[in-house]
Formats: structure tokens, sequence, C-alpha cells
């Protein structure tokens, strides 16, 4: 399908955010002055027989889609636009914020992007090669959809740019490090709204020492001390730290080694299996969802829960020695925010940290979820991705606009 039809009205109304994956765009829609989104949702299962799209209003009742046609990402930003015309027919955009995966080593902002800029985000391509090109896919869709509209890229990277060089370096040859094979971390723009809302609700605890623990299908925690990321589980890829639904986490680069000269495998098929067959998959051979492994009944979904359980408290304890010390532990992420039992099995061996949780709280997904008495605070914020781009978008493009 060709692209979306430009959209030409008046600029200055609504701010769109966009996180394109392989085979999805989840989209958001904000007033150009407001936090709250007046419109949610994502395209599903792009480029498949089975794909959907489902948008939700400001007040989380769904909103009607007709005909959604998404064999392409072009097509499913042309089916969101539609449904958001039919509410908001002059839809009239300030700027189009997207999450981009990899920034490399010279983004540590937001940025306006420019044909320069897109062709640096294409050379991190071999960076990130199941997330980068997707990301891209959906810039160039919203610029056809929405020309002379500022595209703002806000990166996944970003938030640990100042990592202390040791948390940023591997032990290879300096020469590598200077082509850019360094410890770049993930997740940031969860980290980001995570650290801004301790800020806002727990003030002292946020100049402290806080684990913040990104779970989910894709998983990663990040030492933040005094707001600012010192050290994360993921490094030059998504694939390092945690396991996660599919991805394998932490491994030995010798096993790489073995899957090449013993297996044979050539770098695609390895690549296949370490992002797309690994993780909780992998180790259960039942799902890589946490709520399908948690109800099952095979001992390999156990197996694989304790496996996840070990490797997070194994981590909670090498962010905390990254700091010398934790104030506070942050769940947050599909499986933070929502899964009562991995939190509880998480805290339980990490009583020597100070950590003690209260059970009814955790059972009510409260805000603080630890004892009164604990020494280190456990609590649980939901992320919020959407509203950091859009918040960034906003404030990159009166930027622009004031410095054209």
């Amino acid at each position: 399908m060709n692209a979306p039809e430009p959209i030409h009205t008046r600029p200055g109304q609504f701010v769109l955010t966009l996180n394109a994956g392989s085979s999805s765009l989840k989209v958001a829609l904000y007033a150009s002055g407001g936090d709250t989104p007046l419109v949610s949702g994502i395209a599903d299962r792009i480029g498949g027989a089975d794909g959907i799209l489902k948008l939700k209003d400001g007040a989380g009742q769904p909103m009607p889609v007709h005909g959604a046609q998404l064999d392409s990402h072009e097509s499913a930003l042309a089916a969101v636009i539609d449904a958001l015309r039919r509410d908001f027919p002059a839809l009239a955009l300030v700027a189009v914020g997207h999450r981009v995966v990899h920034g490399g080593a010279r983004y540590a902002e937001p940025l306006v992007l420019d044909d320069a800029a897109l062709e640096y985000l294409e050379s991190l391509v071999p960076f990130a090669p199941l997330h980068q090109p997707h990301n891209l896919r959906g810039i160039r869709a919203a610029m056809a959809a929405f020309p002379g509209v500022p595209q703002v890229a806000c990166f996944d990277t970003a938030f640990h740019r100042q990592h202390p060089w040791v948390n940023d370096a591997f032990a290879l040859p300096r020469a590598l490090y200077a082509e850019g094979v360094r410890r770049y971390g993930f997740h940031g723009l969860s980290y980001e709204y995570v650290s801004g809302a301790l800020a806002q609700r727990a003030p002292g605890l946020s100049s402290g020492c806080v684990v913040v623990a990104h779970l989910g299908n894709g998983a990663s925690m990040c030492a933040v001390q005094n707001g600012r990321s010192v050290a994360s589980t993921m490094g030059f890829s998504a694939l390092d730290g945690l396991p996660m639904g599919t991805r394998c986490g932490q491994l030995d680069p010798g096993v790489l080694l073995y899957l090449m000269d013993q297996k044979g495998m050539s770098a695609g098929h390895i690549s296949d299996l370490l992002y797309k067959q690994s993780g909780l998959l992998g180790l259960s051979g039942v799902s890589n969802d946490m709520r399908t492994l948690e109800a099952s009944p095979a001992p390999e979904a156990a197996e694989a829960i304790d496996y996840f359980v070990f490797r997070c408290q194994r981590e909670v304890g090498a962010m905390a020695a990254a700091m010398g010390g934790i104030d506070a532990l942050v769940f947050c992420g599909g499986i933070g925010e929502n899964s009562r039992l991995i939190r509880q099995r998480i805290c339980e061996r990490l009583a020597w940290m100070g950590i003690e949780l209260d059970h009814q709280r955790n059972a009510a997904n409260a805000f603080v979820v630890s004892t009164e008495t604990a020494r280190t605070t456990v609590l649980v914020i939901p992320t919020n991705e959407e509203l950091v781009i859009a918040r960034a978008a906003r404030a990159a493009a009166l930027t622009a606009e004031a410095n054209p």
C-alpha cells in the first residue's frame, strides 16, 4: 500500500508519539500542552493476515476502527490517521515524537531529525538490527504523512550516556571502544520516566541510590544514583543482562564460538536463536509470557521462572554494588508492575539488603510495597515511555521554532 496521504492543517494543536516495532506500531495523541493522552493504542501483527488496530480514548473506552489495512508500517499509520480524523477532523500537529532504540555515542538528548541525523541513525542498524530498522520505518512513514512537522527522536540509550568509563567499556582493545563497541544500556525512556516520578513522589529516595527493575518481555535493571544512570544490565545490545521473553540475557561469549565452530551456525541463525528462541520461551518450551508460565503446571515453566527470579536477584546485588549501596528498589514494566508473585520471589532472598516486603501492600500493587520498618524501600511505579516522548517532542519543537 502507498504511504498515507499528507495532512495539511494549521500546526500547533497536538503531539503524536510513535513507537514502531518489528510488527507493531504503538501510538498516543496528546494535546500540545497536556500530559494525559487523548487517544492511545497499538497496531499489532503488522504484515500478517491477523493484523489488528486497537485504539482507546482518554477515558479508556474503545474507539471504532473500520477496515484497517495493516500490511506495512505505512498502511498502519494511515489507518491510525483515518481513525483519529473521525474524532479530530483538524488533526494539526506541533510535533511527532519517536522512540528510537539506539542513538549511538553521538546523541544523548532528544533530536529534531534531518537528513544527516537519519543517515547516522541508519549507520547504527548493525548495533540494533532487530529494532533500529523498524524505528526508522516509523519515522519515514510519519515524515510522509506530516510534511513540515518536526519529527523528534527520543533515544533509549540517551539516559545512560554519562556512565563512568568503567561501566561503559569492555575489556577489549581500545580501538574497538573508539569505533563504538561499548556498553550503551537501553530502556532509557522508561528509566527517565520512573526517575522523574520518584523525584516527585519521594524526593528523599530519588536523591539516593536506587535500583530500577524494568521487567517485561524485554527486561533490564538500572543503577540510578541521584537521578542519573551509573550502570545498566544491558550493554552493547538489547541481549545482555537479564533473561527476557525470547532473549537470552547474559551469555558466555564462548557459547557463540562453540555454535559457530562446532554447530556450523551462521550469524543469522545465531541472531535468531538469541533474540527469538531463547529466554523464558527457550527455557520453558511453553511460552515467553510470564502470565502463561505462572499458570502452567509444566515443571519446565517453573524452572524458567526460577531462573528469571535468580538472575533478577543477582542483578539487584550487582546494581547496588555499582553504587556502593541501595536506598530503594523500584519495579516497573509489564511483569514488574503486575506480577505480585515475581516481586515477592525476587525480594524474599534480599533481606540482607534491608528489603522486606509487606504482602498486603504487594497484593494490592501499592506504590510502596515494603514494610514500614524496612531499611530499603520497595516501590511499584507504572512506567510511561509515551509521556516522556511527548514532553521531549514538544520541547524540541518549541526550541526549533525559537531557533529556526
